[in-house]
């Protein structure tokens, strides 16, 4: 029953978290500060009371459309309101319990606080590369500096609090095999962008698979590429087959470096063990 309720404060604590990422979101496009001014409607630009923000609902109540000049809302703001709140609770669940019995009240804070900090980053890069084509320095640099001083602090921890349970290695192992990571991922993807002068992907992309190796580590990213290049793949012949796109229309690579780094982040070991098991152990 606590677990359960504790999920559900999760989940909505993720909902408002996800209301605050459409305002960085949409403000990150138009260049103003989202710490200061009230939200208000992109279309009137009438001030938004208290009834119009609250997450989902609000939409649902509103039918979709502004209270005050009936213009439709973007499905982007419950979805990403939705979104958030779900990987909430599955970092809660996948990462919480195993620190909370292994480490101490300090560390299991700062490791679920970095996890959830890197998700609203992800989530950000994702919808700003879906729908405007780039991944903002404002946005990439900051998680870049979060995982990166995340990653040194880990590898000062005492070596007494090694735990293979949790990481797989040793902290200090682990904190080199991230760096080694995110080298790797970013290297691979320059050589893609000198290769095709940067029409096949950005630098943007460069910046991302760095911030996913520091994220992810060994074998994760792997994981995290492989299924990124598979998705994109299938959407994009998709979108080719029913005419929507055509093999010289540009489609942002971004969202789905992002999906896959969830779907490794949270099933990569499992990925991986079903792998060997099916073809290397036989």
């Amino acid at each position: 029953m606590v677990e359960i309720l504790t999920s559900f404060f999760v989940f909505c604590f993720g909902l408002f978290v996800g209301s605050f990422l459409n305002c960085v979101i949409y403000r990150l496009e138009k260049s103003e500060s989202f710490l200061k001014g009230r939200s208000y409607c992109p279309h009137c630009k009438h001030i938004l009371s208290w009834q119009d923000l609250i997450p989902i609902f609000s939409f649902i109540f509103l039918r979709g459309k502004c209270r005050y000049c009936q213009k439709p809302i973007s499905w982007q703001y419950p979805l990403v309101e939705l979104a958030t709140g779900i990987l909430f609770v599955f970092t809660l669940i996948y990462f919480f319990p195993k620190t909370s019995i292994l480490l101490n009240s300090a560390m299991t804070e700062l490791t679920s606080i970095y996890y959830l900090v890197m998700c609203c980053f992800l989530i950000i890069i994702f919808i700003y590369d879906l729908k405007h084509y780039i991944i903002p320095d404002q946005v990439i640099y900051p998680a870049i500096v979060i995982a990166f001083l995340y990653n040194i602090y880990q590898f000062t921890i005492d070596p007494e609090q090694i735990l293979p349970e949790l990481y797989g290695a040793g902290n200090q192992q682990l904190t080199i095999n991230n760096f080694l990571s995110a080298i790797g991922a970013a290297a691979f993807f320059l050589l893609i962008v000198l290769i095709s002068h940067e029409k096949w992907m950005g630098i943007g992309d460069v910046k991302l698979a760095f911030l996913m190796g520091l994220f992810l580590s060994w074998p994760n990213i792997l994981v995290a590429l492989f299924l990124a290049f598979l998705i994109g793949a299938i959407i994009g012949v998709g979108l080719i087959i029913f005419g929507k796109e055509t093999l010289k229309s540009e489609i942002p690579f971004g969202p789905f470096l992002v999906t896959g780094t969830f779907l490794a982040l949270f099933w990569g070991e499992k990925m991986v063990d079903i792998y060997f098991n099916l073809f290397l152990l036989k």
